[in-house]
């Protein structure tokens, strides 16, 4: 009888994978061996495997490029990394070692490019495409930028009044993009995405406030689906409707001759996960040429806007079990050493699932389990796994340690839940570590940020970490003291 974890994880997929293999009775991941990390860092552990970031943006561009060529597409192909993914510099040094482009959300956004910028890595050809809902500040910044000379900032126009807004900003001329207000999925709470402008206002705005300007020529058309990037009736009937707005633009508007279709491609979250990729790709390729070879007009350039789909797969973490609970006859809780909500927020808010796996003891037998986090919060919990409602891992045992990993995190999380500052209930954030490879292509690790400290946590409170120190001869004194109580 086959009863021991890698017994369940064989059975239940085509395992190992490209990823994930094992090495004795543990886990590697792209070759890291995960149980040498844990002994040199300990757990938990946050950590990012930087080359999976230029991997997807490659496998990326090889899609379009080869679809391109299967259809004979003469337009070309502009990755667009968009940074609300995760801000920090060591993922936009990876992307933009992979000659991309980079789209913005917000104000503060547009320093990361001006520093960029100065140290080379964004030149002035680099695409800027800003998204979002735009105030005064971001105005500023975008209008600075244009300013400076950057060739290729593209303000994605969201509502009505940010064209003023900018033309007031800066006396330069300017490209411009119109972001559609895609029509939600039925089962949406909502029928219109509020971000854009309706379809059917496009082209109206376009002859009343664009047409005769001296200053602001209309670039591009974004396109964007809430729910992503599927091979379903909804998205491609959406994309139908966002190309019968293009090639009545386009009759136009000469200047017109790019298509972003915005972001959304999945990432796995599951040992068996299945997408199509290359099919997709090729399909909206089709599409896209398909409308405009109808309607007699130039084929546009292809933008995409990859944000979890470029860093998700990069990143992972690592936790203790530190206890077990039985609550009840059937229920064992398997308590970590860390919190749900502070280190993988997408779990709670909208319940993501990422691929959850045990790091070690794969040759012992398994259970069915909970897991708790240690804040407490009842809503502090990951209780299922993508392809069904039940988590297993190796039975828990007081004297053998389990590890558990989850994976492909690297989207997003350390931003929603608060990376350096405040955590539910004080709960520390993890160590976090960089994995790379040198130019032998062996793997490097650095310590890109130490777990959270009791003094950092009390800093940002506002209180007085010095009042928590105890002075030598308060130290000594009480030392004098358990003595003497240790001699009664």
């Amino acid at each position: 009888m086959k009863t021991k974890y890698v017994d369940l994880i064989e059975q239940t997929f085509d395992f190992p994978q490209e990823e994930f293999k094992l090495k004795d009775d543990h886990l590697s991941f792209h070759g890291i061996d995960l149980m040498d990390l844990i002994n040199k860092y300990g757990a938990p552990l946050k950590f990012t495997y930087l080359p999976k970031i230029s991997e997807n943006i490659n496998r990326a561009k090889n899609w379009f490029v080869n679809a391109m060529a299967v259809h004979n597409y003469s337009g070309n192909y502009h990755y667009c990394y968009c940074t609300k993914s995760s801000h920090f510099q060591h993922i936009l040094d990876e992307t933009l070692k992979n000659d991309i482009h980079i789209e913005t959300s917000s104000a503060f956004d547009m320093d990361i490019v001006e520093n960029l910028k100065k140290q080379g890595k964004i030149k002035d050809d680099t695409y800027v495409i800003c998204n979002g809902f735009k105030r005064d500040q971001y105005v500023q910044n975008i209008a600075r930028l244009i300013n400076n000379g950057h060739q290729n900032c593209i303000p994605i126009i969201d509502n009505y009044e940010e064209i003023n807004l900018l033309t007031e900003a800066t006396d330069k001329k300017f490209e411009i993009g119109i972001r559609i207000a895609s029509e939600e999925e039925p089962k949406f709470e909502f029928y219109t995405s509020r971000l854009g402008i309706g379809y059917k206002n496009i082209v109206p705005f376009y002859k009343e406030v664009i047409e005769g300007s001296p200053q602001v020529s209309l670039k591009m058309l974004h396109f964007f689906i809430n729910t992503g990037i599927k091979d379903n009736s909804y998205y491609w009937n959406e994309l139908r409707k966002c190309m019968s707005v293009y090639v009545n633009l386009k009759k136009i508007c000469p200047s017109l001759n790019s298509l972003n279709i915005g972001g959304g491609f999945p990432i796995k979250n599951s040992l068996g996960f299945e997408f199509d990729y290359e099919y997709m790709v090729s399909e909206i390729v089709n599409q896209i040429k398909s409308s405009c070879d109808e309607a007699n007009v130039a084929v546009p350039n292809i933008f995409t806007e990859f944000g979890s789909f470029t860093v998700g797969e990069s990143g992972g973490a690592i936790y203790e079990v530190l206890y077990q609970k039985q609550q009840n006859d059937r229920e064992k809780w398997n308590m970590i050493n860390s919190s749900f909500i502070t280190t993988m927020p997408d779990t709670w808010a909208i319940n993501k699932r990422f691929v959850m796996l045990a790091v070690n003891r794969w040759n012992q037998n398994y259970e069915r389990v909970l897991l708790g986090g240690l804040t407490c919060d009842s809503d502090d919990y990951y209780n299922s796994e993508q392809h069904m409602n039940a988590i297993y891992l190796p039975k828990y045992t007081k004297e053998e340690p389990l590890y558990i990993g989850f994976f492909n995190t690297g989207a997003y999380q350390e931003s929603i839940g608060g990376f350096g500052g405040l955590q539910h209930c004080l709960i520390p954030q993890p160590k976090h570590i960089l994995i790379d490879k040198n130019e032998s292509g062996e793997l490097e690790t650095t310590v890109f940020s130490n777990q959270q400290t009791s003094e950092q946590l009390l800093s940002i409170l506002g209180y007085d970490y010095s009042l928590n120190k105890t002075s030598e001869n308060e130290v000594g004194k009480q030392n004098t003291m358990l003595d003497f109580s240790n001699s009664l």
